[in-house]
């Protein structure tokens, strides 16, 4: 329980509890917050392999951790987007595809569910080997859903409306959006692989 990595693991939990907490009354805090505990989930895997602290709880919490923020973020996108049932599929998605390939994984005697070396996806052992690569899909997928946030200026917003006010508004900002859109379009397209790979076993 107190190896450094599942120290970082608590506090990435406490932040985001501050961050939902205040959410709806400053939009910059919970970002701020809600951010820097996506990056400690960089860190305390890089923790973990420095110190040699990896343990199955720690790769549990950090799953558990990472899906319960995205989680709730794509909630509360769910309350301030139209449709909202995009938002709310793209988590039934992020949790069962992860579930399942965490417990095919135990099944079948793997240590860590980014072993996918066998698969026959040559995208899906891209994500989960190239580490870059892998990076670029999440850190967009969660800016992504912050800028969205972000930019929502009422309750109802149209996702639509304002994706393409956006991407108009500047070509700094339609570069910008691209990128976050390609890179969160593969992390939802390895969703799908994930899930039917790990279903199969």
């Amino acid at each position: 329980y107190l190896y450094i990595p599942n120290i970082i693991g608590y506090l990435r939990i406490l932040m985001n509890c501050v961050a939902f907490a205040v959410c709806f009354v400053d939009k910059k805090l919970f970002s701020l917050l809600y951010f820097v505990s996506f990056v400690c989930d960089a860190l305390d895997g890089w923790f973990a392999r420095k110190f040699n602290q990896a343990s199955t709880f720690g790769a549990v919490l950090d799953m558990v951790t990472d899906r319960v923020s995205t989680a709730c973020l794509l909630v509360i996108l769910s309350q301030v987007y139209r449709p909202g049932l995009v938002f709310l599929s793209l988590l039934a998605l992020d949790i069962s595809s992860h579930w399942l390939q965490m417990y095919s994984t135990f099944l079948v005697g793997k240590t860590s569910h980014k072993d996918v070396k066998d698969s026959s996806s040559w995208l899906f052992r891209l994500y989960y080997g190239n580490r870059m690569f892998m990076g670029y899909c999440c850190v967009s997928c969660e800016v992504l859903y912050i800028t969205l946030f972000l930019l929502a200026r009422k309750e109802t917003e149209s996702l639509i409306d304002v994706l393409v006010n956006t991407a108009t508004a500047s070509w700094i900002y339609l570069v910008l959006l691209a990128l976050l859109l390609f890179g969160w379009a593969i992390k939802q397209f390895v969703n799908v692989i994930q899930m039917k790979t790990a279903a199969d076993a």
